[in-house]
């Protein structure tokens, strides 16, 4: 397994950019093959597309499961720049995902390890590799920069409408 998880990070990162410059949440997803290749990309778009469910790694594990022409993703890594949150997680141990990489904690709403550590449950028929901190600093600012933001002066972030 050839994979250069910095390389695939940057990638997730400047999916996460689109997001931002689209006024979403900026979260980039990529999945990609055993050797590394990348077979999807996606951001968070859940205002965009309307679509409580719309966040990246959903996104991204759609188009995968259509690139791989199936709903198991076995040997495929996800990488994304924020660890997931419970909904994602779910769907990560759905799609039988080998390794999930992710830059930054989410305290609020992690579930690979921060509030939750859905992948450590024995009950499940499945684990994933869980690997984070990958361009951690980089992928955290880019949370920070967003959500300082669109709090302005107000010091709270503004409900999005």
């Amino acid at each position: 397994m050839t994979q250069d998880l910095y390389y695939l990070m940057s990638q997730a990162i400047l999916q996460a950019k689109e997001a931002f410059s689209n006024g979403e949440v900026p979260v980039g997803a990529i999945l990609a093959d055993p050797d590394g290749r990348i077979i999807a990309r996606a951001h968070n778009q859940p205002i965009g597309l309307k679509d409580p469910t719309a966040h990246a790694e959903i996104l991204a594990l759609r188009k995968g499961g259509a690139a791989c022409n199936n709903y198991r993703l076995n040997g495929v890594i996800l990488v994304v720049t924020i660890e997931p949150c419970l909904m994602c997680m779910g769907a990560v141990i759905n799609a039988r995902i080998a390794r999930l990489v992710f830059g930054a904690h989410d305290p609020k709403a992690g579930a690979a390890g921060s509030l939750y550590d859905l992948n450590k449950d024995d009950r499940l028929n499945h684990m994933v590799e869980v690997i984070s901190g990958i361009m951690e600093e980089e992928c955290g600012n880019l949370m920070k920069e967003f959500f300082q933001d669109r709090r302005g002066n107000q010091g709270e972030v503004p409900k999005w409408s």
